[in-house]
């Protein structure tokens, strides 16, 4: 049956299309899907507002490339929600104001640091549309230069913005049951600082041991004109 022709018998039956495209998600992504019904039973915790799936008001899944589909155990599919419930946007500030930075009182949390506090990129929301992100990182872009990465970049691929690696990740915590997405790795993300440094988020658990936990918001500091070497002279006493 053609998909035109699915649509047209679904509209004369009265059903509703968004809501097939979310079983059908939900079935292909299982775990991996963060819809509305997942996003209304963390509603309180991320404060915002629940999601009437009679009206529909949430954006229609669009179509996803079938090597994504044939190997969706390793994606997220997640709905993006821009506002919280008292209007204020989704943003990495507000994620923080609410998971906080102590591990010590509540996980998950943030990892505690303060750089990023004024930066413009903090207080960028999501869209209300689907993301599709990656559960990991790609192993053949280990140890590569990000912008090496962005030169070379396959078609239909793009750096996550940071606002969606941290809301995918306190979601995806919260509804599966504290499992943690790139629990000790980096994502590099499309964000830079103001001093066009570019931004990369994650690694919750320090491998070593030596950090608390914490969802890590870190800069890669490139090299400019003011990193030199004033170099020491070493003395040595005559004997």
């Amino acid at each position: 049956m053609s998909l035109l022709l699915r649509m047209l018998l679904n509209i004369k039956n009265g059903k509703n299309l968004n809501s097939m495209n979310i079983e059908e998600a939900k079935r292909m992504f299982k775990d991996n899907f963060i819809g509305p019904n997942e996003l209304n039973s963390i509603s309180s915790t991320l404060k915002i507002s629940r999601i009437l799936l009679e009206k529909t008001c949430f954006p229609p899944i669009p179509d996803i490339e079938k090597a994504v589909k044939d190997s969706a155990r390793d994606y997220v599919l997640v709905l993006g929600i821009e506002k919280h419930h008292d209007g204020i946007p989704i943003s990495i500030k507000s994620l923080r104001d609410i998971f906080g930075m102590d591990p010590q009182k509540r996980e998950p949390c943030f990892y505690n640091q303060d750089w990023y506090i004024n930066e413009k990129f903090t207080s960028i929301s999501l869209k209300n549309k689907w993301y599709l992100i990656k559960k990991t990182v790609d192993k053949k872009t280990r140890r590569k230069d990000p912008n090496a990465l962005a030169d070379n970049l396959q078609r239909g691929k793009d750096f996550p913005p940071a606002i969606l690696t941290a809301f995918t990740f306190f979601s995806y915590f919260l509804i599966n049951k504290g499992a943690k997405l790139w629990k000790n790795d980096f994502v590099w993300c499309a964000d830079k600082d103001s001093n066009g440094d570019r931004v990369y988020t994650g690694r919750y658990l320090d491998s070593n041991k030596k950090n608390k936990n914490g969802f890590n918001i870190h800069r890669h500091l490139s090299l400019k004109l003011y990193y030199a070497l004033a170099p020491m002279s070493i003395i040595t006493s005559k004997k």
